[in-house]
């Protein structure tokens, strides 16, 4: 067993880069290293906990078991002392340069980084962002490690594991390109069924709901195309007569040049709540409380 006294605590920095990036080259860009740097680290990782760790693979370095069974210890060891070394410190807006980490789908990214980035333009000028999607499965060890800071979006089950605040509650629509013989305002059951539809399969937990929802009023739409993201929404219905079911306010966003028809549903679905998740174990940092707070007065809806 190794004497703590004489660990050098940077090797687990070192650990939990190569874990996350699957990659000495990126690793040690991550943390201002050279080549050489990483792979003395790596070999005095090997020797410390007697196990080669990582083994190189054509899908990158890969974790032995013995890595697997490390990664939440050290995970935890070092969220833990971030946490130390922030204790008192004194956040201030205007002259950090934290970075924030976002877990959002890309819909998510679309409504709600553009608002957040003018936000922080402004009254935090050197504040850094990170957003990327992590899978829902994953969230709350990534907030409880201090990998993540926030995850925004419909996240139900999220809720009996960490804290959280509602933003708003989002309607959904149906959009398809202006072309005549569509009505102006209003969609029949008939003509919603007449339309084919494009399909956004997602992991977020609404639109799963919507889809259920649909079949359940008896909307069995006629799908041409299913993609994983909302993002080539709009390219595809410029090109087409297809349909999509989007949230209101993304509708708003891909039609701010006027060129489709935004319709309601013509059955009733239950809207779905947008929350914001954070942990409790750093609810009461300095730095986090004031972008939570940022994050929600420029979200929220009252």
């Amino acid at each position: 067993m190794a004497d703590f006294n004489f660990v050098d605590l940077n090797l687990l920095r070192v650990f939990q880069a190569i874990l996350e990036e699957r990659s000495l080259t990126r690793a040690g860009q991550r943390l201002g290293l050279s080549q050489p740097a990483i792979s003395y680290a790596l070999g005095r990782l090997r020797s410390l906990f007697d196990d080669p760790l990582f083994v190189r693979t054509t899908d990158g370095m890969l974790p032995t078991p013995t890595a697997e069974q490390l990664a939440v210890p050290v995970g935890r060891a070092i969220a833990s002392i971030r946490e130390a070394l922030r204790h008192g410190e004194q956040f201030d807006p205007q002259t950090s340069s934290r970075a924030f980490r976002l877990s959002m789908s890309d819909i998510g990214e679309q409504a709600f980084l553009p608002p957040i980035c003018e936000k922080l333009q402004c009254v935090a000028p050197l504040v850094r962002l990170e957003a990327g999607q992590v899978p829902v499965a994953d969230v709350e060890e990534n907030l409880r490690l201090g990998q993540l800071d926030f995850a925004i979006g419909n996240l139900p089950t999220l809720k009996l594991t960490t804290n959280y605040a509602v933003l708003f509650h989002e309607a959904y629509v149906c959009m398809t390109r202006k072309r005549p013989g569509l009505p102006a305002r209003q969609l029949s059951r008939q003509k919603f069924l007449e339309q084919s539809h494009v399909a956004v399969v997602s992991s977020e937990s609404s639109h799963r709901t919507i889809d259920d929802s649909l079949r359940a009023s008896g909307l069995h739409r006629r799908i041409a195309l299913r993609v994983p993201h909302f993002t080539v929404i709009p390219q595809i219905l410029r090109r087409t007569d297809w349909m999509v079911t989007l949230p209101k306010r993304v509708a708003k966003l891909f039609n701010e040049s006027g060129q489709f028809l935004i319709y309601p549903l013509p059955v009733q679905i239950p809207e779905v709540e947008v929350t914001v998740h954070w942990h409790d174990t750093f609810d009461k940092d300095e730095g986090s409380r004031w972008f939570r707070e940022l994050i929600i007065e420029t979200l929220r809806e009252d």
